[in-house]
Order: C-alpha cells, then structure tokens, then sequence
C-alpha cells in the first residue's frame, strides 16, 4: 500500500499555480511518492503532468467539483487523462447526503458513473458521517449507494475518521465494501477541550495496527494521508509525522 498525501490539508498552500508547485516539491521532499489533488486552484492537467513528473510524483485520484463534472463530464475526463489518472472523485454529496437530496444525486450521477466507466475511468465517492445515518427506509445511506452504483462503476474513498465519529469500525467497513476502496482517507482522531479532534496518524486513539492490515487484506493501493484541521500546528509538519508514522508500519 502506497502512502499519500491528500492536498487538502495543503489547501492553504495550493491557492496559485507557484504555490501549488512550491507544494508538491515539499510534499515529494517529505517521501510522498503520490498525491490526491483536492481543494487545490484551478489547473491544467498537462501542466499538472510536468510537476508531477519534475517531483517524481503520480496522482491516482482526485476530488473535482460536482458541479463541474455535471456540467462537463467529458472535459473532466480529459483532463484527468492528460495527467494519468482514471479515478475521478467528489468530496460529498452536493447539500450533503439526506432522505431530500439522495434519489437528485442518484438521478444525476448514476448516468456520469456509467459514462466514466464506459470511457475506462471510474466514480468515486468520499464519504462523511452522513452516510452512516439510516435513511427512511432504514437502510444506511452507505448501503443504498451500493445497491444504486455497481461495484465496477462507483469506488468508495474510505475516511477513517469520519467512519469513528458516526460511530462506526473503520476496519469493518473496509471489510463491508471490499472491492470498492482502492483509494482510503488515513485520518486519526482524539478528543481534545471536549470535542473530537483530527491529529497526525498515529498521535490519536484509531487502531491503525488493525485498519492497516485489513485495508492491505481488501485491496487497497493508496493510502491518502488526510488532517482537515491541524490545531494551529504546520500542516507539513503535521504530514511529515503521519509519513513517518505510516513508513514505520512498513507501507511505501
């Protein structure tokens, strides 16, 4: 398994074209052989191909703006070819996941899923809590996008503290939805002045002993690095300790 970097924790540092650059050498000087490109500036892919390459660096997947891939789905997979990657995410459902926006959002993306598919890219969908609340059926929106995507046209981009704060095991889930998580979010958590806190990997109370191991058992190839929030610390610090805690554990 493959130790990422996912730029949006970089957001800040990603707003321009030099800074974006700037980034990805920093990033690729930590030990990240890989990126998730997210929450980054505007950018051309074949542009983004020549800093990948200068860095020695690949981005497998990324998360895209829905509202740019419904408006022009084929541009996004051009785009994405132009940089390698045949993994197109979104970051959540558009107004976030619930029993009012679920059948819009299967109504819009299931016809995009298949058009991916049908040109050799594939969907991928990166979850919250939401997803873990039971709709009015009962059933958990998680398992209702399951049963509305096939396997072969929607991959599921794991995050592992959003799985524990709905209350869930990260590694189950891993287990549950074995074949779609090629691509996982590594994020721990502690609880800190009261509330839940996002830390470097390996700084907080997930059982990363476990998740590892059951990420590498179903198949997962990259594991992006992820701290939405890092407290006021230095987010390169904060994914240089997570690189060096993940390389420990013997991941690449």
């Amino acid at each position: 398994m493959i130790i990422g970097a996912q730029l949006y924790t970089l957001r800040d540092f990603c707003k321009t074209t030099e800074d974006f650059s700037e980034t990805l050498k920093k990033v690729a000087n930590i030990g990240y052989k890989t990126v998730q490109v997210s929450g980054v500036c505007p950018y051309d892919g074949a542009w983004l191909k020549e800093e990948l390459d200068k860095n020695g660096l690949t981005a497998p997947i990324t998360h895209t703006a829905p509202a740019q891939i419904k408006e022009d789905p084929a541009a996004v997979l051009k785009n994405h070819r132009a940089f390698g990657s045949h993994r197109i995410g979104i970051g959540s459902c558009p107004g976030g996941i619930s029993d009012s926006t679920y059948a819009g959002f299967v109504a819009d993306f299931r016809p995009i899923a298949d058009y991916f598919a049908e040109n050799g890219a594939k969907f991928y969908y990166h979850n919250h809590y939401q997803e873990f609340v039971r709709s009015a059926d009962g059933k958990r929106f998680i398992e209702k996008l399951c049963e509305d995507f096939p396997a072969d046209k929607l991959g599921f981009i794991l995050d592992t503290y959003w799985v524990q704060f709905a209350g869930g095991d990260p590694a189950e889930w891993l287990s549950c939805l074995k074949g779609r998580v090629d691509c996982i979010h590594f994020k721990d958590m502690t609880y800190l002045n009261k509330t839940h806190c996002m830390v470097p990997i390996g700084e907080g109370n997930l059982n990363w002993t476990r998740i590892i191991r059951t990420a590498e058992e179903m198949g997962t190839e990259y594991a992006f690095v992820e701290q939405d929030n890092c407290n006021g610390e230095d987010p390169f610090d904060c994914m240089k300790r997570s690189y060096e805690f993940l390389k420990a554990q013997g991941l690449d």
